[in-house]
C-alpha cells in the first residue's frame, strides 16, 4: 500500500488517481500509524512553500515523514513536495523545510520570452544510474508547473535536469528518498513508467 500524505495542499487525488491506474492500492491519510505502515509514501503538493510547511507542522507530519525516511520506506516528494524536503525556499524566508537532503530552492530568474510561472511540456536529461527513471529514453518530456526550482547541493543527488533560462535540477535520489519537480500524474505514459519504477523499488 502507497500512503498519500494530506497536509491539505491540492493534487492529491490526482496521485491518488494515477496509482489506483497502474494497478496499485493508495491511500490519502494524515493518521501518522496509518503512514508508517505504508510500503511506500508519497508527498505531493502544490501552493507555497511556507503555507505548506505550516500546516505539515500543524497536523504534527514533520516527525512522522522523517521516520518514514529514517525507516528507509521508499519516500517520493513531487512540485510542492520536492521542495519541502529541502532546507528553504525563496519563496518562504525563514521558514524551515523538511531538511532531509541538501540544497536550497531558489526562484526561476526572469529571462527574455521566459514565462513564470514555467508550465508546461519540457524534456530531461536523465541520470543513467537512476532507479526512478528506469526504461525511459534520455530526453523524455514531462509536465512542469512552478516558479521555484531545486538546486540541489550534491551532483549525485540529481537524477534528472531540464532547462528553462537556467539549469533546473528537476528530480532527485538518494537512497530511499526521491523527488520531482514535474508532475508524473500528469505527464503521460513517461510519468505512469516512473510512477511504477517508484511503486517496484
Amino acid at each position: 500500500m502507497i500512503a498519500i500524505i494530506d497536509y491539505d495542499a491540492g493534487n492529491l487525488r490526482s496521485v491518488e488517481k494515477a496509482l489506483n491506474y497502474i494497478g496499485e492500492s493508495a491511500v490519502v491519510t494524515r493518521d501518522a500509524s496509518e503512514i508508517l505502515r505504508a510500503d511506500k509514501v508519497i508527498l505531493p503538493g502544490v501552493g507555497a512553500f511556507g503555507d505548506a510547511m505550516g500546516k505539515i507542522r500543524g497536523f504534527n507530519l514533520e516527525d512522522v515523514i522523517k521516520q518514514v525516511v529514517a525507516n528507509e520506506t521508499p519516500f517520493l516528494g513531487i512540485c510542492l513536495g520536492l521542495q519541502l524536503m529541502f532546507a528553504s525556499s525563496e519563496e518562504g524566508p525563514g521558514v524551515k523545510g523538511l531538511d532531509i537532503l541538501p540544497g536550497k530552492i531558489v526562484r526561476i530568474p526572469a529571462g527574455e520570452g521566459l514565462k513564470i510561472p514555467h508550465i508546461g511540456w519540457n524534456d530531461i536529461e536523465i541520470n543513467p544510474k537512476s532507479r526512478l527513471f528506469k526504461g525511459l529514453d534520455n530526453n523524455s518530456y514531462v509536465y512542469f508547473v512552478h516558479s521555484y526550482y531545486l538546486q540541489a547541493e550534491r551532483a549525485e543527488d540529481v537524477a534528472a535536469t531540464t532547462q528553462y533560462g537556467v539549469k533546473i535540477h528537476a528530480a532527485a535520489e538518494r537512497g530511499n528518498v526521491f523527488a520531482t519537480q514535474f508532475h508524473p500524474e500528469k505527464s503521460g505514459e513517461v510519468g505512469l513508467q516512473i510512477l511504477r519504477n517508484f511503486a517496484n523499488i
